[in-house]
């Protein structure tokens, strides 16, 4: 079975009991590790994968042949994605017409800066720049950008870049619907069964929670440039209750934004019962 995902911790942790065998009666995985600027444009089209982590902003242009597994995302509070600059005017007005960095324009990061800019950025932003998330703070700290908009441990790291917090998407999306942030999702063929990679997934998260040091040194071999102590924050923060469960709260934050989202033209609408079935 084939399954592509990012390297980033949380991900590695989820998934790592499941592909190294420790979850009974799975079958073998071939893995693939990929951004997910990747991983969004795959899922608009049949591909050669049947499990994939996407992001939820992506959700509006599934295609027919995946549906979402109610577990193994990223869906939090306290984890929204950063603005960054790298000089000390942090009022988001001075973005009007400059370039800013973001890592996939179907992420759910561009997605709720989009929502944001709207709000905070007269006359809007100028030229949006794509590129890998960690490519994204040596570029605005090295002037190619005038701001980006980083995920995943750049909340830990950025002041070693010597950059400034302009805007917490996670802090202005939890004030302005106090509902948590639905970041990443996992999809799967339509012909395997849910309840089945639910149960997978599920016994892997929780092999991962009773035995945390037995995915260590995976963890660690597929991080970028991340010692273990920026690791385990990233495990601590993006793997919680809403990882091995979505429910009802989960659901709700997902119609908010998208359905937000699609009031203003940012995505197509979506038929949200299809959500859960």
């Amino acid at each position: 079975m084939k399954i592509v995902y990012s390297p980033c911790p949380n991900d590695t942790f989820v998934f790592h009991a499941l592909i190294h065998g420790l979850v009974p009666n799975t079958p073998d995985f071939e893995v693939r590790y990929a951004d997910i600027d990747i991983t969004n444009g795959l899922v608009t089209t049949p591909n050669e994968y049947d499990i994939l982590k996407i992001s939820y902003a992506a959700l509006p242009w599934l295609s027919d042949e995946y549906r979402l597994i109610p577990c193994g995302g990223a869906l939090g509070r306290g984890n929204g994605p950063l603005v960054l600059t790298a000089n000390s005017d942090t009022d988001p007005s001075s973005l009007q017409g400059k370039r800013v960095a973001v890592p996939s324009e179907r992420s759910t990061a561009y997605l709720l800066f989009r929502l944001w800019a709207a709000q905070n950025v007269p006359g809007g932003i100028g030229e949006v720049v794509v590129m890998p998330f960690d490519q994204i703070m040596p570029a605005v700290r090295d002037g190619q950008v005038d701001a980006g908009l980083v995920i995943h441990e750049a909340r830990f790291t950025y002041p070693s870049y010597h950059l400034q917090l302009m805007a917490d998407m996670g802090t202005w999306w939890e004030a302005d619907t106090g509902l948590p942030i639905p970041l990443g999702a996992i999809v799967a063929r339509r012909s395997l069964d849910p309840a089945l990679i639910t149960s997978w997934i599920q016994s892997s998260i929780d092999y991962g929670w009773k035995h945390p040091e037995a995915s260590r040194s995976y963890i660690l071999e597929h991080a970028q440039e991340m010692d273990e102590h920026v690791a385990q924050q990233h495990i601590d923060l993006y793997v919680n209750e809403f990882t091995r469960e979505l429910g009802d709260e989960g659901y709700h934050a997902i119609e908010a934004l998208l359905g937000r989202a699609a009031k203003e033209g940012l995505v197509p609408e979506i038929d949200f019962s299809a959500l859960r079935s």
